[in-house]
């Protein structure tokens, strides 16, 4: 599975691992090489953000409590270069954690302590979104209009009136559902199932932000879309145009 053969060929996948606590380092090293992954690391945000200009790495699992620069700051500044998949690592549960990490872009959440089978899972499935996205291999598919907003799956490009926009591979493959389907509603529950491919438990927040941080690229104004709208008590559409 380290190679994903079908989506990226032989080539062996690269995953920075950045938290202050070594023996955490180890233990998801251990986890990912096992699994065939190669494993860089760092131990603070600044470390990780060098490796990432200094290596080709396809994802990155970060705590958010470091010195110098902790995971949210880190991601956020990242996100100004990348879209690769990011992974928030922290020891609290609450929700607001949760939703500040997907807010500053990253694209998953898992609390301390976990499980090694689910973070392997979890790696796994973000790598497939993100090969599938186009970043790493070539995609297949085709041209989706929606009055100004073009999706090429070809070249996994989003347009809005000519001009590019930049979007996280989250963020591409919800954007895509919706547009491949325009007018048709799709619940928070459908949403998170069809592109996180796991049962929607507490999917509401994760949905919600995703699809707020698409509004924001897509739409000259979020507040008043004209693309990406919401049906009240069912959930989320693409409008016809």
């Amino acid at each position: 599975m380290p190679y994903l053969k079908g989506e990226v060929g032989e080539r062996m996948l690269n995953i920075l691992v950045c938290d202050d606590d070594r023996e955490i380092v180890d233990a998801i090293d251990i986890y990912l090489t096992q699994e065939g992954f190669n494993v860089f690391r760092a131990y603070d945000g600044v470390q990780a953000l060098e490796m990432i200009k200094i290596h080709e790495i396809h994802l990155l699992i970060i705590d958010i409590m470091m010195p110098k620069m902790d995971g949210i700051h880190a991601t956020l500044k990242l996100r100004k270069e990348s879209s690769i998949p990011v992974i928030i690592l922290s020891a609290k549960s609450e929700d607001a954690d949760k939703i500040l990490g997907l807010n500053v872009g990253a694209d998953d959440y898992i609390s301390k302590p976990f499980s090694p089978l689910e973070l392997v899972a979890r790696v796994k499935s973000q790598l497939r979104r993100y090969t599938k996205l186009g970043a790493i291999s070539e995609g297949n598919g085709n041209v989706y209009s929606v009055g100004g907003l073009n999706i090429d799956d070809d070249t996994k490009t989003v347009t809005v009136d000519g001009k590019t926009v930049k979007l996280t591979p989250i963020e591409y493959n919800i954007l895509l559902l919706l547009v491949k389907n325009p007018g048709k509603v799709y619940s928070i529950n459908q949403i998170y199932e069809s592109i996180w491919n796991e049962d929607a438990i507490g999917a509401d927040n994760t949905v919600a932000v995703h699809i707020r941080h698409i509004r924001e690229k897509i739409e000259i104004n979020p507040k008043e879309p004209r693309y990406l709208k919401v049906v009240w008590g069912v959930g989320y559409k693409v409008e016809k145009q």
